[in-house]
């Protein structure tokens, strides 16, 4: 069941073209009653298969800032690594909440971004220089350090978080963001991964049904998300977190 539930919604991902962690969490959770800090630890380490074929796709159109990727994504190994650590010591019910809201408030940013794009660009300010020297390093370790513990922390991508940091921080052009947003995600959620499977809270036959449903079902989901009219996508893209941090918070 737990397969089949995820067939159903990695399709339903790869149709929409948007990540699916926050969702794959409330279901684990909610649908089939599992300890959230294994579907934190199941969603975390899915998210290492589910950007792969992402990551090349961008780095083959060029859409990846690398060296800014990669530094983010170093501090981004310790952060994850620690968040999975830290996330163990939080009582179940607690850790629930603020996932919830953490999946919420990632929802509220999207929205801003799908909907109303006008008000980050008139109230973020985007530098017109790049980092250079020991402040970019400085910078990016920090910056991967924080969203990776996030990420580790309460079993998300934290990709909300991380383009907005590469956008008013390093100055990365919005397009080149998303690919080197899913660039610095790749390492964090191996990194979290491994936290979790180092404390015991990694399921590897949840994990599998995980990993798989959502692999083969995004694949499918992509081949009609052109038959979409825009709007519905729009629609979707802020729907499925929303929806899935509502239920986690109410019925967690």
């Amino acid at each position: 069941m737990i397969f089949l539930s995820m067939l159903l919604l990695g399709t339903l991902i790869g149709f929409v073209g948007a990540g699916g962690a926050g969702v794959t969490i409330t279901l684990l959770t909610v649908g089939f009653n599992i300890p959230i800090h294994i579907a934190l630890g199941v969603a975390l380490s899915s998210m290492v298969f589910t950007m792969i074929s992402g990551v090349v796709s961008h780095l083959r159109e060029n859409e990846v800032e690398l060296k800014t990727g990669l530094i983010i994504g170093l501090g981004g190994i310790i952060g994850a690594f620690v968040g999975a650590k830290f996330s163990t010591i939080i009582p179940e019910n607690i850790l629930s909440i603020f996932t919830a809201l953490m999946i919420i408030l990632s929802a509220l940013i999207l929205y801003i971004k799908v909907y109303h794009n006008d008000l980050l660009n008139k109230y973020l300010k985007v530098p017109t220089t790049s980092l250079a020297g020991k402040k970019f390093y400085i910078y990016g370790i920090l910056v991967g350090c924080i969203n990776g513990f996030l990420s580790g922390t309460f079993g998300i991508g934290a990709a909300a978080f991380i383009q907005i940091s590469l956008l008013i921080i390093f100055g990365v052009p919005l397009l080149k963001s998303i690919g080197t947003c899913m660039l610095i995600i790749l390492p964090i959620s191996a990194s979290g991964g491994l936290g979790y499977l180092t404390s015991g809270n990694l399921d590897f036959t949840i994990f599998l049904q995980t990993v798989s449903g959502l692999m083969i079902g995004a694949f499918l989901g992509s081949k009609f998300t052109h038959l979409a009219p825009k709007p519905i996508l729009k629609f979707a893209i802020v729907a499925m977190p929303t929806i899935g941090g509502l239920i986690l918070l109410l019925f967690h």
